[in-house]
Parts: C-alpha cells; structure tokens; sequence
C-alpha cells in the first residue's frame, strides 16, 4: 500500500490513496456527472475491513460514504476528503436450494447474483441493470422485470450483516434478522443504502425458476407513443402477476420489455395483446433460463452515455391524456439521443407480499415508477460542453415539474436532488419511524449524506 498521509496504516483491506496509480479509477461512479477526491478508498474483502475502516475514520473524524456498485446517481457515495468504504469486492455466494435462501457478499453486481442463483436452479427479483449492485438497489426497494411475479428485492430481504457505529468511537458487526434489530431489518427494506451502516451481507428468499418468456416490441418514432402508452398503462400493472412490463421511450423509439415467469410464448402473445394490437411492432420473443435472458440483454458500460440526469416519480392513478401528451412533446424535443422516460409496472406480488416484519418501502400500492432521464457524453471521449450538461440537466427537470401534479412520490435509489420534501417523497407515513431507527442505530449521524434519514427532524 502506497501512503500519503501516515495515520492511514492502519487501515486493512486493499486501500487507494491519491498517490497510487489505480486512484482515478478507483474513485470513479458511474455517472462521470461527479467529481469527488476522497481522501481514501477501502476496497473491503472481509468484515473486518469495514469494522477497520469505519473505527479509523470516527477517530480521525472524517466523513464516510458507503459504495459497493459505484451507481448512486447523484454521486453521494463518495465525498471530498473522506473515507469511502467500498464493499465491491465481497463477492461470496451461497445458495441453499433446500432451504430457499441464499446469502451473497454486498459486493455482487446484479447480474453476478442472477448468475450465481440461476446456477443453482432458483432466482430472487432484482433490477434490471446488471452492473448496479445488489445491495443498494435492494435497501432502497429493487424492482424489475420479476417484480410482480415475487414482490420487491427487499420484500425477499430475510437477514444482513451490517457495521454500525457503536460507542463514542468504534465500529462493530452484527446480524439483523427477524429476532434481532427487526426494526433494523424493517428499515433496511427500503430506506436507501448508507443510511444506517455498512452492509456486508445479505440473505435472501429465494425460488426455483424453471424458465421464462421474454418478450420484446419496438415502434420507430413517436407516431404510436399515446396510444401504446395508453394501453400499456391499463394493461401492464393489472394482468396476470406472472407477467412483468416496462416501457422505454426515447426520441428515436418506443419499446416494450416484458417476462412471463413458468409460461409459454403464446400465452405471453395473449397477456401483451392490447399493447401489440397498436401499430405494427417489430416483435421479438425468447424463451429460456431467466439468467441467460437476463445476461443476454445487458448493454456494455462502455455503450452507455458518461453522464446522466434521472428524476424518479409514482404513479398511483393512470396518467390522463394531458399528461402522455406531455411525455410525448418532452420526448419530441429531447436535447440527446440518450433522453428517455422510462416505466416498470407494479401491481400483482408487489400489492400483497410485505414480508414478515414489514417494510419500509411506501410504494407498494402504485401502480407504476416512471423516471424522465437525460443521458449525454461518451464514456473515455472528452468531457461534453457545459451549454449540454446544463440543457440536460433542465429538460429532466422541466420534464418532471410537469408531470408533478399527475405523481406520487419517489425513489429513494433514483434520487430527486434538490425537493425539500424530499423524505416524505421517498418514505411517505414511514419517515418518523425511519428517524427513531436512526437514533437507536446511528445516534452520533456518522453515516449522513445530502438526502439521508435525519433522526432530528
């Protein structure tokens, strides 16, 4: 380990200081948007590491940001002179088929936990973008396109391991399950990443998933926008719960993504064909094992734009033709191709699988998330124009804003910088019970960040 501050020593696991040369990629997220220098990046590869780290740093009294998939959009996992304790390389997996459960390292990515649990024969419901890790996209709720078939990846959360702080200066480790800090537990299932502690491992609720239809429709152009909308939205969050739907439309297209769980391809014909039935789509279908498809459809992070700008919105009444004329014109006057809004449909497990000891995910009745999102640059090219960024960055908030009265809430895990409301947005009627888990756990607000639970109020 190479040093540039001597106090660091003592800091264990594989450790980037500002000298070494892996520092810059090192302290890069995914959204190259953010800037950070923090004064330290641990590389965790066991517990002890982060019980190392997090003692360090309240004895030196510098700040501490939580990363383990490098994609919080707002680049709150890193920080300007701290500590980041990064969990990336914790990567173990255990799958007990018998048992339907699996413990797996905070380190996995999505796709290396769908891999590893689709060797075993089972599946848990995650998001859809592989490279997002798994811890953080379940602490804050984690759906995707096997969502309605077996609820939230956080409703699948049984058990963690995580580092608090404990004392006036130290850091340990201890299990949360549902005989032990189960209002932990409670506030681990859907508050956010980084809120309470360190999260190490996970245990999940786990099913055998015998195969899948995955199913793909593409309209060029918008001419079809409000009526494939329209019909998706009356469809999508009411049909059979085996079914899971999204719609990505851009300026260039509009597709349609959806996975029947232990179904055939005509029965997914059949379930999608109020969608289909509009225009001519381009239709494409894939029955197989559910990690096969989910690795199939992965875009390489080199395709994807450098920067981004996501707002995240839910919707518990259908949207009114005023408001999907709306997502049409934004879309038609989208500053870049990489501009989207993006819907997953909610509705069947989600409505009825709150897991033993709740949760405090406050969603669960919507009937769809929708985010507005701008993605601009190219990733190792030069960095885009200020005059961009700034289009970018204002057409996704204009986008929102009007969309505002038709909404209800937000994602704690695509973060809308900036709303002063912004707990209620995520936690609704849980925040007060959020802030008395962050007194009991976190006292001292070692783990804070722009849009953390606040125990003050």
């Amino acid at each position: 380990m190479t040093s540039t501050a001597e106090g660091l020593a003592g800091l264990t696991g594989r450790v980037v200081l500002p000298d070494d040369d892996e520092y810059p990629t090192a302290r890069a997220g995914w959204n190259l948007l953010f800037d950070h220098r923090p004064l330290a990046i641990v590389f965790a590869r066991e517990t002890s590491d982060v019980v190392t780290a997090l003692t360090w740093a309240r004895r030196h009294h510098v700040p501490v940001r939580v990363r383990s998939g490098g994609h919080c959009l707002e680049g709150w996992n890193t920080v300007d002179d701290g500590i980041v304790i990064d969990v990336s390389e914790m990567t173990s997996a255990a799958v007990d088929v018998a048992a339907g459960t699996a413990t797996v390292g905070a380190g996995l990515n999505q796709l290396q936990a769908v891999t590893a649990l689709g060797a075993a024969g089972v599946a848990a419901p995650t998001g859809t973008e592989g490279s997002v890790g798994l811890v953080g996209a379940t602490l804050g709720g984690g759906f995707g396109l096997l969502t309605r078939a077996f609820g939230m990846a956080s409703d699948n959360l049984l058990a963690a391991e995580i580092v608090v702080a404990s004392g006036v200066d130290r850091a340990e480790a201890i299990t949360v399950d549902e005989h032990h800090h189960a209002e932990l537990l409670w506030a681990l299932r859907g508050a956010g990443n980084g809120n309470f502690g360190v999260v190490t491992s996970l245990t999940y609720q786990v099913r055998p998933v015998r195969q899948t239809v995955y199913v793909t429709a593409t309209w060029p152009g918008l001419t079809h926008l409000r009526e494939v909308f329209r019909a998706w939205q009356d469809c999508a969050p009411f049909v059979d719960e085996r079914m899971t739907s999204q719609l990505e439309m851009g300026p260039a297209e509009i597709r349609l993504i959806a996975v029947l769980v232990d179904g055939s391809a005509a029965e997914a014909a059949d379930l999608l064909a109020p969608i289909l039935a509009v225009g001519d789509p381009a239709v494409s279908t894939l029955d197989g094992n559910w990690a096969e498809i989910y690795a199939g459809f992965q875009i390489p992070e080199c395709d994807e734009p450098a920067n981004w700008k996501f707002l995240s919105q839910f919707i518990s009444r259908p949207l009114p033709d005023e408001a999907v004329e709306l997502i049409a014109s934004f879309l038609a006057a989208a500053p870049t191709p990489g501009c989207n809004y993006f819907t997953n449909a909610f509705g069947g497990a989600v409505t009825r699988s709150e897991p033993a000891g709740g949760s405090a995910f406050a969603h669960r009745h919507s009937l769809f998330y929708a985010e507005p999102g701008a993605g601009w640059g190219t990733r190792g090219g030069p960095a885009p124009d200020e005059a961009l960024t700034a289009r970018c960055i204002q057409w996704t908030t204009d986008f929102a804003t009007a969309l505002a009265p038709f909404v209800d809430g937000a994602y704690v895990n695509v973060p809308n910088a900036g709303d002063p409301d912004f707990a209620t947005a995520y936690w609704g009627a849980n925040v007060e019970r959020l802030r008395a888990v962050k007194a009991t756990y976190d006292p001292h607000a070692v783990f804070r960040f722009e849009q953390s639970v606040d125990a003050t109020g």
